[in-house]
């Protein structure tokens, strides 16, 4: 059974996730190839966890990225793209590369998934994001200043609201939208995914304007 917080390595919530990492296990026996747990301040999810001011929320690792890694956004293109414009507003520091050993470390941030187990062809199905929702309550649940979420992606919002039990229809998703969910403020952009950038969807302008707003936020909320 998973625990609390973070499912297990072998986690059988989802029998078609678990199917597709047990192939990827026989396949690619050196990738992570399991649940991916939420990253945190200091590599440490208990004193970590009260440093969060903002939780960024995810769709589901990627197959040669947090699947192969074992780190959020860690070997793929999303994660060249959200991790440089982490540094650039101050919630990391140290240099990315593309590998969990790097000397990136994340100030002020947490990062999880939606779906904490690759889906095939990226896309978890109803049952699945339901599935791991717990896990995700939870991590909003011990984060006591958490002020901002960003949710990446419509699956992603959509599960947050849901999460905050709030009603889907009545905070809809959209680039660069606020909404307020029971106490927290929630920002929302397109997924920082390669196909968004390379269909011209999402610019890592548009991308850099979400995180300014949220820095203005966070400064004023800290006054």
């Amino acid at each position: 059974m998973p625990s609390l917080f973070e499912p297990e390595r072998d986690c059988g919530l989802c029998p078609r996730l678990e199917q597709f990492r047990t192939k990827y296990r026989k396949s690619h026996p050196h990738w992570h190839n399991a649940p991916v747990s939420t990253w945190y301040p200091d590599n440490d999810p208990e004193g970590g966890a009260h440093k969060v001011k903002l939780l960024i929320i995810g769709l589901a690792p990627g197959l040669r990225g947090a699947n192969a890694t074992g780190r959020p956004f860690t070997g793929d293109y999303a994660g060249d793209l959200l991790y440089a414009t982490l540094c650039k507003f101050d919630f990391a520091g140290g240099q990315y590369g593309a590998d969990p050993n790097d000397t990136l470390a994340l100030k002020d941030v947490a990062i999880t998934n939606s779906v904490r187990c690759v889906p095939p062809e990226n896309k978890p199905v109803a049952a699945e994001i339901n599935a791991c929702r717990a896990f995700l309550s939870e991590t909003i649940a011990r984060l006591p200043n958490l002020a901002a979420i960003l949710t990446l992606g419509k699956i992603a919002h959509d599960s947050t609201a849901r999460t905050l039990g709030v009603r889907v229809a009545s905070v809809p998703f959209g680039h660069n939208r606020r909404h307020d969910m029971a106490e927290y403020p929630v920002f929302s952009s397109y997924h920082c995914s390669r196909y968004n950038t390379n269909t011209g969807r999402l610019s890592e302008k548009m991308f850099e304007e979400v995180f300014q707003n949220i820095r203005t936020h966070l400064d004023q909320f800290s006054k």
